[in-house]
């Protein structure tokens, strides 16, 4: 089991949305803060990179949501982006700053965009004692394989597109699913052809998925569950982990199933 995953084995992993929504705006250090002083131990955000090669937390290809700022993080640099406030009063971090405020934190992170492979594996070479504390994940099958090709099994990873897309044929099939190259296999409650939506499209974490990914040995991850009643249904059936906004929630949860630590 790798490093990321060893330390809570055998309890579900409560992971908060880009920070959750409670501490401040998303993918912000207070929005971090307020889940860590919550007792969180793993936070989920995303990267996106600079046109002079910085990480920055962020979910979206441009800042238009959140600053109305117009056009995309790849062609400002580092400066230009630290400029930014979001909600008018607070900074984009960049992704080492979030690292380094909060040291004993696991982060589940989605490399947003092909340019934030090569400034990941670089921060990596020059920090590889991150590789216990990071899980990188991508809507690509390219952006995973280059940080397997470069870290192999040293470096923690969610199932690629494609691995996920052969879990769930097997796992409709009848047959065991294997997939050996990664950690994790991230994937929403239902997944609908019109994108996700918790009450529409057909189940995607059910009761097989979620016992065929515990016999390969892949940890299932769910996002993004907010309502306390799925929480629990969806540990029931044996997540090891669920992705929240509503931090609050999940640790209520969480205590009352005597799983909280």
């Amino acid at each position: 089991m790798h490093p990321f995953l060893a330390a809570d084995a055998g309890r579900p992993r409560a992971i908060a949305h880009r920070g959750g929504r409670h501490g401040g705006p998303e993918n912000t250090l207070p929005a971090f803060a307020a889940a860590v002083a919550l007792g969180y131990r793993h936070l989920e955000t995303d990267v996106h990179a600079t046109a002079d090669g910085a990480l920055v937390v962020s979910h979206d290809p441009t800042l238009d949501r959140v600053a109305g700022r117009p056009g995309p993080i790849a062609a400002m640099t580092a400066a230009e982006v630290a400029a930014v406030r979001i909600d008018g009063d607070v900074a984009m971090p960049r992704f080492e700053e979030l690292l380094d405020a909060f040291p004993t934190a696991h982060l589940t992170v989605d490399l947003k965009h092909d340019g934030a492979v090569a400034p990941m594996l670089a921060l990596l070479a020059r920090r590889p004692a991150l590789l216990e504390r990071l899980c990188l994940g991508a809507f690509s099958d390219r952006r995973i394989a280059a940080v397997r090709g470069a870290h192999g099994r040293r470096a923690c990873t969610a199932a690629a597109p494609r691995e996920v897309l052969r879990m769930l044929a097997g796992v409709r099939l009848g047959r065991r699913v294997r997939v050996a190259a990664a950690d994790v296999v991230a994937v929403p409650e239902r997944w609908g052809g019109d994108g996700v939506d918790p009450d529409r499209g057909p189940r995607v974490a059910d009761a097989r998925f979620l016992a065929r990914a515990a016999e390969a040995g892949v940890a299932a991850h769910v996002w993004t569950v907010n309502d306390p009643d799925r929480m629990a249904r969806l540990l029931d059936l044996g997540a090891a982990g669920l992705v929240t906004d509503e931090t609050a929630r999940l640790r209520d949860v969480l205590v009352s199933r005597g799983a909280w630590s």
